[in-house]
């Protein structure tokens, strides 16, 4: 550091947010993703289309089902429909030498469902804090240093831009490095908040990880007793070895919705099924409050008398629980999730157009100069970034639609060829640099958003025409993103070309070009 004080929080800005800055890129843009992965996966397996039940017909039809193909389970787990999703119900249940089997069923036939293989908007939402391929807690350990850095970026931003809300009504366009720095200023204020708030949420999600010693002392058995405790969860019960037939789940349904306001059920959770002991947790929907605590409301399972609540944990762990709600956004209806979803878009666009900054201001004086090779590296890394992983994600959503529907490991290959895209991407940034590049990208990134919905309309039964008719908000709004993301990326393609052509002419040919508009005008 150097200087005076603005002076070191500038050299701290610029060097922190370009040290984890792609990955950051990457944490940004995937986790925008999943404000919408329910309607991304839903998108991604075309063939569910039934019709909505009521939360009480989809259990009586996942409850036969399982009676039929997990009669021995010890646990039965069911996702039931929810208003994202409600073609969607997924069974999870456990035998009793340890293994496990799973089904999608139907809600209103209880038979199981056929569709194509996907990890869906899953895939984002995993991207985003566990990296994929690295081993799950090395990952989360980087993306939470990731986090703190970005932490420490924001407030050393906000300190070197003394007149930071100023600058935010101001944008001077073509002048250069100071137009990259005009457009990072205005979007980190838009939504500076936002960034403060899902940057420490995120850390704090998952804070038991970078301080796992804190129960320690009082809880050295077992540091699951801590979250029991915490949360407010039930240990499992024993089972007797008696037969007996669980009691109807109308009843139930209806005294935990009555206990939560009129909320609906998300998650309902059997402890041996068939057996006396048997026990029924309906776990109340997420999407219907803003804390991230579950809370769960527990019945005998042959009776069906109410037993207890669980999950009304202390204030310290509610407090927790807002802040855990808070970045993962599940309450969030669709008019709030599009604003976060721009807002997150502004927080992916600022660490982007950083990036790209920290370039301009180092290109050569002099034309024909050659760029060092630590800067050529970081112009390549920039836009295999800023270019290359939306062109990968909109890859993933062609292999979604292009790979047979019943190939081996269809979903491992749809994520592998998204890594592929990408990472052909990384080299045509290095063998190909400048601006033709960026062109180069733009313009396939922007054709391959465009065509997407024509491949969809070749290959499924959900072409937009047929959506709008049928109301099909999911599938019409999907298409009209992918239509205005196409434009958006031809947009700025366009603007990159007409700049780059002014910039080659003489003096005297741009004289008499504004001399030829004014005349025109």
């Amino acid at each position: 550091m150097k200087g005076n004080f603005r002076q070191s929080m500038a050299w701290l800005h610029t060097w922190s947010g370009l040290v984890v800055g792609w990955l950051l890129f990457m944490i940004f843009l995937s986790g925008t993703a999943t404000y919408f992965r329910q309607e991304i996966s839903q998108w991604m397996r075309p063939e569910l289309n039934v019709p909505v039940v009521s939360a009480e017909a989809a259990l009586d039809s996942a409850t036969r089902y399982l009676n039929t193909h997990a009669a021995d389970a010890t646990r039965w787990f069911i996702r039931l429909p929810d208003p994202r999703n409600p073609a969607e119900m997924f069974a999870f249940w456990e035998h009793p030498d340890g293994s496990f089997g799973d089904a999608l069923i139907h809600p209103q036939t209880g038979d199981a469902l056929t569709a194509r293989d996907t990890r869906g908007g899953e895939f984002f939402y995993r991207l985003h804090f566990d990296l994929h391929y690295m081993p799950a807690i090395p990952a989360r350990l980087i993306v939470g240093l990731c986090a703190m850095i970005m932490l420490i970026a924001l407030i050393s931003g906000i300190i070197t831009h003394k007149k930071i809300f100023k600058e935010f009504f101001t944008f001077r366009p073509g002048k250069g490095p100071r137009s990259w720095l005009d457009a990072h200023n205005a979007l980190a204020v838009l939504s500076l908040p936002y960034h403060l708030v899902i940057t420490y949420t995120g850390l704090l999600t998952l804070m038991f990880l970078y301080l796992p010693f804190n129960p320690q002392p009082l809880y050295p058995e077992a540091g699951r007793t801590f979250f029991n405790k915490a949360v407010g969860h039930l240990p499992a019960p024993e089972a007797t070895g008696e037969p007996a037939a669980l009691a109807d789940f109308a009843p139930m349904l209806a005294a935990a919705s009555a206990r939560w306001d009129g909320a609906a059920a998300g998650i309902v959770t059997v402890h041996h099924p068939g057996d006396r002991a048997a026990r029924v947790d309906i776990q109340r929907l997420d999407s219907s409050r803003i804390a991230f605590n579950p809370q769960v409301a527990v019945f005998n399972g042959v009776t069906g008398e109410f037993v207890r609540a669980a999950g009304n944990p202390s204030a310290a762990a509610t407090t927790f629980g807002v802040l855990y709600g808070l970045h993962i956004a599940r309450f969030a209806e669709p008019a709030l999730r599009l604003l976060l979803c721009l807002a997150g878009l502004a927080g992916t666009a600022m660490i982007g157009t950083g990036l790209v900054l920290w370039v301009v201001k180092r290109q050569p004086k002099q034309a024909g100069q050659r760029q060092p090779f630590g800067v050529r590296l970081v112009t390549a890394l920039n836009r295999a970034v800023v270019i290359g992983l939306p062109t990968a994600m909109v890859s993933y959503f062609w292999a979604n639609r292009l790979l047979p529907v019943g190939m081996a490991q269809r979903a491992e290959w749809e994520i592998h060829l998204f890594f592929i895209v990408w990472t052909l991407g990384l080299l045509f940034a290095w063998l190909r640099p400048g601006l033709r590049g960026w062109l180069a990208q733009l313009w396939l990134t922007a054709a391959l958003c465009a065509l997407l919905p024509l491949v969809n309309a070749l290959t499924t039964a959900r072409s937009l025409p047929s959506t709008l008719m049928q109301g099909d908000s999911v599938f019409v709004w999907f298409d009209v993103a992918m239509l205005a993301i196409s434009a958006l990326l031809a947009m700025t393609a366009r603007y990159l070309q007409r700049r780059a052509r002014q910039a080659r002419r003489s003096p005297a040919q741009r004289a008499r070009h504004a001399a030829s508009l004014e005349s025109i005008s």
